[in-house]
C-alpha cells in the first residue's frame, strides 16, 4: 500500500485547516472517542407519493436529538423516473429539467452536515428506455457533480461538515482521480469514513442504448472510476491503520451481491463488481478490525456479513477468502412500508463499535 495516501491527506488537510471556511470540524479528528449518531437512508425520494411524505422524514431527523450528521447512500429518483436532459440540444420531452434542484432544497433542509454519494438512476440509467432516455450518462453525472457537490471538502447540509474529496488528495500517477469530487473521507470518533460513486446496474456494466450509444465512452468511464474507488477505498484504510482508528465505515449505492441481479444474462449482473469486492476483502482482512458497507439499490433492510462464508450464497459471487469483521447493511426503500430511516450509532469504546436500529417516520396511518 503505498505510503503517499497517507502523505497526501495530511498535507491536504494542513491546507483545509489554513484556508477552510467557517464549518463543522476538521475531515480529520483522530482524538475524539465521543459516541456518534447518523441517520442513513437512500433510495429517495421513488415518486409523488414519497415527494408528499419527504417533510416527514426531514422533520423527524432534525428533531432526533442524537443526530449528528446524515448520509443518503444514492438514487434521488426512482428508476422509472425520467433524468435532467442535462447538456442535450434540444431537451429530451421526457427530461424532467429542475428535478435535481428540487432534491438539492431537500438535502440542505436537513440540520446536520448532510453527505451524498450518487446512484445509478440519477445518471447511469438515464439513456433506458424506462427512463424516457432522457439524460447521457456522462451529461447527467457532471450535473450531479456541479449541484450537489459545489465546493470539493464540504458536505451539503445546514450545518457543513469539512470532508476530504479525491479532488484534493488524489494520487498523481493518476490526474484522472481529481474529477471525482464526490469521493470524500473523513475520520470521527475514532471510525474512518469513505464514500464512492460506485452505482447500480452492475457497475455502469450495461451498454448505453441509442441515441446514447458510446461504447469507448463507458468502457472508459468504467475503468477510470473504478480504479478511483479503490485507490480512495486503500486511502481510507491506509489512514485508518496509521492513526489506530477502530473502525472504518463505507457508504456507496450498488448492492454487489444482490441476487435478484443473478443470473446474466437476462439480468444486469454482479461482476462489474467483483475486482473491488476483492480488494475490499483483502484491505478489510489486513486492518482486523470492523468494517460496515452501507448500501442502498435493492430497497430491502438487511444486516449480513456477505463475505463470512465463501461457501455461502454471498460468498460465492465474488469468490473472495472469509472475511469476517465485514458487515453490510442494505437501507430501506422509500418506497416500502412501513417508511423508515437508519438510526447508526458509533461507540468507539465498544467492542462492536456499530448499533443500529430503524426508525419509522411514515406508515399506513401517517403517510400523505
Amino acid at each position: 500500500m503505498k505510503r503517499w495516501f497517507v502523505i497526501a491527506a495530511v498535507l491536504c488537510i494542513g491546507l483545509i485547516g489554513g484556508t477552510a471556511h467557517a464549518g463543522n470540524g476538521t475531515p480529520i479528528n483522530t482524538g475524539s472517542a465521543n459516541t456518534l449518531t447518523l441517520a442513513v437512508f437512500g433510495d429517495w425520494p421513488y415518486g409523488d407519493a414519497v415527494f408528499k411524505a419527504a417533510p416527514l422524514l426531514i422533520g423527524s431527523i432534525n428533531a432526533d436529538p442524537k443526530v449528528r450528521l446524515v448520509i443518503h447512500v444514492g438514487d434521488i429518483h426512482s428508476g422509472s423516473q425520467p433524468c435532467t436532459g442535462a447538456g442535450l440540444v434540444p431537451t429530451p420531452p421526457t427530461a424532467l429539467p429542475g428535478y435535481n434542484d428540487l432534491i438539492f432544497g431537500f438535502f440542505e433542509q436537513f440540520k446536520d452536515p448532510f453527505v451524498y454519494t450518487p446512484g445509478d438512476n440519477e445518471w447511469t440509467d438515464c439513456h433506458k428506455a424506462k427512463q424516457g432516455k432522457s439524460g447521457a450518462p456522462l451529461n447527467e453525472l457532471a450535473a450531479v457533480r456541479a449541484l450537489f457537490f459545489p465546493a470539493a471538502g464540504l458536505t451539503l447540509g445546514g450545518r457543513q461538515k469539512q470532508v476530504l474529496s479525491q479532488a484534493q488528495a488524489f494520487d498523481p500517477a493518476h490526474p484522472a482521480d481529481a474529477q471525482f469530487v464526490e469521493n470524500v473521507s473523513w475520520e470521527e470518533s475514532r471510525v474512518v469514513f469513505v464514500t464512492l460513486n460506485m452505482p447500480g446496474s452492475n457497475n455502469d456494466g450495461l451498454p448505453w442504448s441509442s441515441p446514447f450509444t458510446n461504447e469507448a465512452a463507458r468502457l472508459q468511464e468504467v475503468a477510470e472510476r473504478t480504479g478511483a474507488d479503490i485507490r480512495w477505498l486503500r486511502q481510507a484504510f491506509a489512514l485508518a491503520e496509521a492513526n489506530g482508528a477502530v473502525a472504518v465505515l463505507i457508504a456507496l449505492q450498488a448492492d454487489m451481491w444482490d441476487p435478484a441481479a443473478l443470473p446474466s444474462p437476462p439480468n444486469d449482473g454482479l461482476n462489474g463488481y467483483t475486482g473491488f469486492v476483492r480488494e475490499l476483502a483483502s484491505l478489510s482482512l489486513h486492518f482486523g478490525r470492523p468494517v460496515l458497507l452501507i448500501n442502498g439499490d435493492s430497497h430491502l433492510f438487511e444486516a449480513d456479513r456477505p463475505l463470512a462464508d465463501p461457501a455461502s450464497a454471498t460468498g460465492l459471487i465474488h469468490a473472495t477468502g472469509a472475511v469476517p469483521n465485514l458487515t453490510r447493511i442494505t437501507v430501506q426503500g422509500s418506497t416500502n412500508k412501513p417508511r423508515e430511516w437508519l438510526r447508526l450509532t458509533i461507540d468507539p469504546r465498544s467492542p462492536a463499535v456499530f448499533g443500529w436500529e430503524n426508525v419509522v417516520y411514515c406508515d399506513d396511518t401517517t403517510c400523505p
